[in-house]
């Protein structure tokens, strides 16, 4: 039998949860799957809340505390650990930002932007600075820095979730970079694709009306929790978790996909698009 690792409270404040959570779970002689009965939420999703890797999402940490009668300790609890794992991102941000590690599935549709999983650190640099252009050149660091760890999650071979992005022809053509870092902003989706760490579609400009024209989105689906849609603008972002409304853009998400061109000839395009601006032409 593998012998449990303990948890160190002192590293922070997610550990020290985590520890207070197994504490009261065992003393009520509960396992983890006996804890989780009657919660959306799998026994792997807790175990990795009680270990700090993973935040407590407000529904189960109202469960937990029926529960365990702990008067709600956990739920109370829930926006210290939330804020303990915030460095470097927006509030609104944060519950993406731990949806995405535990991912199954990740599938966006970036009308504007190239997605920030996928960017370097001269473009992220580039439209931070323009988002928050007095900001203080210490901030911008700090959230390039988040920013470019977030891409991580392609270099762990065994937990890699399947990574899905549709974009506008448009982004291919939009030089917000100068053209040699156009070019490497570029090259980084084609190395990512070629190692098969993520599937992108170019939506074509003659397309017409699609759905999910409106804005930005984010389907995530996990193994042992409910899917989630995030919405993100400028300076805000919703994450939706509402069976009806995620089945709804779900079925836009797979209509959309279907107005993209196929993989294949995307890469084709994307590789023409870095080859144009590395021989200093604008693409198309």
């Amino acid at each position: 039998m593998a012998r449990r690792r303990d948890i160190d409270g002192s590293a922070g404040v997610p550990t020290f949860y985590g520890k207070e959570l197994r504490w009261k779970r065992e003393e009520a002689g509960l396992t983890l799957q006996q804890l989780v009965e009657g919660s959306f939420y799998g026994q792997s999703h807790l175990s990795e809340i009680e270990r700090g890797e993973r935040r407590m999402p407000a529904e189960l940490a109202e469960h937990v505390d029926r529960v365990l009668k702990t008067d709600g300790f956990f739920t109370r609890r829930c926006e210290d650990v939330r804020r303990a794992r915030r460095r470097g991102h927006a509030q609104y941000f944060e519950r993406v930002l731990e949806a995405e590690k535990h991912a199954e599935t990740i599938e966006e549709w970036s009308p504007t932007l190239i997605p920030g999983l996928l960017q370097t650190e001269a473009y992220a640099r580039t439209i931070v600075r323009a988002a928050h252009p007095l900001a203080p050149s210490e901030d911008v660091d700090e959230k390039i820095t988040a920013r470019m760890a977030r891409a991580h999650l392609f270099e762990d071979d065994h937990n890699i979730p399947e990574y899905w992005a549709i974009l506008p022809e448009s982004l291919l053509r939009q030089p917000i970079l100068p053209p040699k870092d156009m070019a490497e902003q570029l090259d980084r989706i084609t190395a990512l694709t070629r190692r098969h760490r993520i599937v992108p579609q170019i939506l074509p400009g003659n397309c017409g009306a699609h759905p999910l024209m409106m804005g930005a989105v984010t389907v995530m689906a996990f193994p042992d929790a409910p899917p989630l849609v995030y919405l993100e603008s400028q300076y805000s972002g919703d994450t939706i978790d509402d069976p009806a409304l995620v089945k709804l853009y779900r079925k836009a998400y797979d209509r959309l996909r279907a107005a993209a061109l196929p993989p294949e000839a995307s890469l084709a395009l994307i590789e023409e698009a870095a080859g144009d601006y590395r021989n200093g032409k604008q693409p198309g």
